[in-house]
């Protein structure tokens, strides 16, 4: 830990020097989006809810409405209380229903696939699919959820059933699905077609949406000026967005090398928006700046949200790392990573449960797993970094090297307190 430490240290110093000549942004863009306002969280419809709907009520558009509305709420601020909200009122809906159930199913179904419920969003899909209503947008969601559960040949199933490249949904999908097989630049082609649907259609939401995601795109393909402009014409269309803030803020931490910046951004998104995951930034810029206390004091934060039984399975794959890197509970992340591969048996979790075996000396298991559910199954660089690690430990060298040249190129998107892991492979 000393070594890394003073690794950190000359990383800090270096990055002063390079800071003016590898900078992309300029705080005069995003200045003015970082002051704190209160997210309006009351509606009309939450008094309907509350006054005139009784429990044998029948008023079935009140409880679709109210079910959108909280869901909006939480993705404004991140309180898990809203989504819980949310799937009260949808699960009121479909139990009552009698006409448009296949769309409360679907949309209840899109609440679990939040929660990380992917089995139950499932059998939901399933029911909305035998009712027969609105069948291309099951099969859409037929094809989110199996690309949640790591049944890849289910879901290129299900997009071949949608396939219209004049369609918003379709071709955000076909992005998703070229990126998960290691096709950027097709990726990226599909992401700028849909974002043109939506600007064409003129419907903030799907623009918004657009935005951030082929920003987080841009940024993978190393375009990080197209992904700081996008990130700031999200923020144009809508100044709280928490996500396209913390998007400039990797940008000032991994590219620029500013980490002080980058803490200032994160510190304006978390007064208000309530995501744990955004605390796990801050401590692993804190420890890069060599600040142990502000290290641990976002680490305290982000286990005192996350046992917030609301949040059930959400947040596991955060915690196993946190497990594996900073408490050092190999047994503990060895639990919770079987927990995640049997609720969501992708490469991912997966490389969670090697890497947890190979924290806790099993290196043979470890080996195992990347070999039987990873190699060649994955182009995720953290996934990537975990099985070069389990390799290199296993005695497969020229394994680990080979993934460490790939990974060396993904050292943007890793992160500079990753970067060194890479380094000593």
């Amino acid at each position: 830990m000393k070594h890394i430490s003073l690794l950190f240290l000359i990383l800090s110093i270096y990055s002063c020097n390079t800071e003016k000549e590898n900078s992309i942004t300029n705080t005069e863009d995003y200045n003015q989006y970082l002051h704190s306002t209160t997210v309006k969280t009351t509606s009309k419809y939450f008094e309907l809810w509350n006054s005139k709907i009784q429990p044998d009520s029948m008023q079935l558009l009140s409880f679709g409405i109210v079910g959108s509305e909280y869901n909006r709420y939480f993705k404004n601020t991140g309180d898990i209380k809203f989504l819980k909200k949310a799937e009260q009122s949808l699960k009121k809906a479909v139990s009552i229903a009698a006409t448009g159930r296949a769309g409360y199913n679907r949309a209840l179904a899109r609440n679990y696939i939040s929660q990380h419920r992917f089995k139950e969003a499932l059998v939901l899909a399933k029911k909305a699919l035998e009712i027969g209503n609105g069948v291309d947008d099951t099969y859409s969601l037929l094809f989110d959820i199996h690309m949640e559960l790591g049944n890849y040949e289910e879901a290129n199933n299900y997009l071949k059933k949608i396939k219209n490249f004049s369609n918003f949904g379709y071709l955000i999908r076909l992005a998703k699905w070229n990126d998960h097989l290691g096709n950027l630049d097709i990726t990226i082609q599909m992401m700028e077609k849909a974002t043109s649907i939506a600007v064409a259609k003129k419907d903030e939401n799907l623009i918004l949406w657009s935005y951030t995601n082929l920003a987080d795109y841009y940024g993978h393909a190393g375009e990080l000026k197209k992904s700081y402009n996008h990130y700031l014409k999200s923020l144009e269309l809508d100044p709280n967005n928490a996500y396209a803030k913390k998007g400039i803020a990797w940008i000032v931490f991994s590219h620029e090398r500013n980490p002080k910046e980058a803490l200032r951004i994160l510190d304006s998104v978390t007064q208000d928006y309530k995501a744990p995951d955004y605390y796990i930034l801050k401590s692993e810029i804190a420890e890069y700046l060599g600040n142990e206390r502000e290290h641990l004091y976002n680490l305290d934060e982000y286990f005192s949200k996350v046992t917030n039984p609301d949040y059930g399975d959400m947040y596991n794959t955060y915690t196993i790392n946190l497990y594996l890197e900073n408490t050092q509970q190999y047994i503990k992340a060895i639990t919770l990573a079987k927990k995640e591969v049997e609720n969501r048996p992708t490469p991912e979790s997966y490389g969670y449960l090697a890497y947890s075996y190979l924290k806790n000396g099993e290196n043979k298991k470890a080996l195992q797993i990347v070999t039987n559910h990873i190699e060649n199954k994955t182009f995720e660089p953290n996934i990537l970094l975990q099985a070069a690690e389990v390799y290199k430990n296993s005695g497969q060298e020229k394994k680990a090297l080979k993934l460490k040249q790939e990974l060396l190129d993904a050292s943007y998107e890793l992160g500079p307190a990753t970067t060194l892991k890479i380094e000593m492979l």
